[in-house]
């Protein structure tokens, strides 16, 4: 379960600046696939995910109009066909916007809603779809965000009723927080504060969550070229946390947790680096990138598969191929295989996968406006 890269509140104009993919030497093996999810108005996707125990997957996009304005929508996709099912909610000519989270608990969707109020000040409330295959907008959910507060980040945790959400303060110190919550329920666990300014959102902290502990798990770096990085287990339950020293160089990219076996895999920015982490005995080691050999071909989102046991870890600087890869290691840490050929954005995407099907969705760049898939 990784954490979304959702993070923060969402705008527009940001979005352009995170499209981008570059070219690396062609080895390895291409499982892309030619199936393409496009957004029904062709706008530029804000946020995805499918649902690992169902058949459909959910989007959020806007389209930019000559008059500053957009058109937005939330929609519902045929994880089989690509084809989008419903438009669940649209807003034409406004200064709203949407953006989706992680499918979370049972096949539940997760929706930012943004109205704009005056003075560039905009309204923040959370919709739901639970569950997603309803194609409608069932409830509220409402973290308990202050008003200097914005909602970091999702945990990817499907399957289970808890998710690990992070809040992160706006103002003032910086400081992150997470705590537990049953969005369906729209209930929620002790905040537990990470008061080491390691942690500070302007180190951009990720995180995910492990239920069989209630444990959230946050990785962070100061990151200078020189910095190395710490974990942080936050008791759930208990409100307490402790920390210990990690692996790597640099931004922490992604993050995913094996909750089975209490495994922790992380990326990390300037060694090009793949750490996974024994959560019980605060014990790790680090594997490099297969045939990377410069910073820009460092890994992104990591997502679990539980069924397969495997890590997938996105490459959006290709290292085994042309344009980007997706490199899938088991959880020993041994390379399993890669899947070349995609085209993911330089900023981290999220790898949206259903391990039943064995089978992912990623935003495609440059366009930004379909997802691509890929099988591994």
């Amino acid at each position: 379960m990784s954490q979304s890269i959702w993070c923060g509140v969402f705008a527009p104009a940001v979005l352009m600046a995170l499209i981008g993919v570059a070219d690396a030497a062609d080895t390895g093996r291409a499982h892309a696939r030619s199936l393409v999810v496009h957004s029904a108005l062709g706008g530029q996707i804000l946020g995805y995910d499918v649902d690992q125990n169902g058949t459909e997957g959910i989007l959020s996009e806007y389209v930019a109009l000559a008059n500053g304005k957009n058109d937005v929508a939330v929609e519902t996709f045929d994880q089989k066909t690509g084809k989008i099912v419903k438009i669940v909610r649209e807003e034409k000519n406004t200064l709203n916007d949407f953006a989706t989270y992680p499918v979370v608990g049972t096949g539940v969707g997760l929706v930012l809603y943004q109205k704009q109020l005056r003075d560039k000040l905009f309204r923040n409330s959370y919709e739901t779809l639970d569950p997603l295959k309803k194609n409608r907008i069932t409830g509220a959910w409402t973290p308990p965000l202050g008003t200097d507060e914005l909602l970091w980040g999702v945990s990817e945790s499907q399957g289970q009723p808890l998710t690990a959400i992070m809040i992160i303060e706006n103002d003032g110190n910086a400081e992150s927080f997470v705590l537990s919550t049953n969005v369906a329920a729209n209930s929620f666990g002790p905040e537990v504060g990470l008061t080491d300014p390691i942690f500070d959102f302007d180190n951009s902290p990720v995180m995910a969550f492990d239920p069989v502990t209630s444990t959230a798990v946050v990785a962070s770096s100061n990151a200078c070229r020189a910095c190395g990085t710490e974990l942080a287990l936050a008791d759930l339950v208990h409100g307490t946390f402790s920390e210990f020293a990690g692996l790597g160089l640099g931004f922490v990219n992604g993050i995913a947790v094996d909750s089975a076996d209490g495994i922790a895999c992380t990326t990390t920015e300037i060694d090009f680096g793949v750490e996974f982490y024994d959560l019980a005995t605060r014990t790790g080691f680090k594997v490099n990138m297969p045939n990377a050999s410069s910073q820009e071909q460092s890994g992104a989102d990591v997502e679990y598969d539980a069924v397969n046991k495997l890590f997938l870890v996105g490459q959006p600087v290709s290292s085994t191929g042309s344009g980007s890869s997706v490199q899938v290691f088991d959880t020993k840490g041994n390379f399993i295989e890669s899947i070349n050929d995609l085209s993911l954005p330089v900023s981290p995407a999220l790898l949206a996968i259903d391990p039943k099907r064995r089978t992912g969705f990623v935003w495609e760049a440059p366009s930004g406006t379909a997802l691509q898939t890929f099988a591994y």
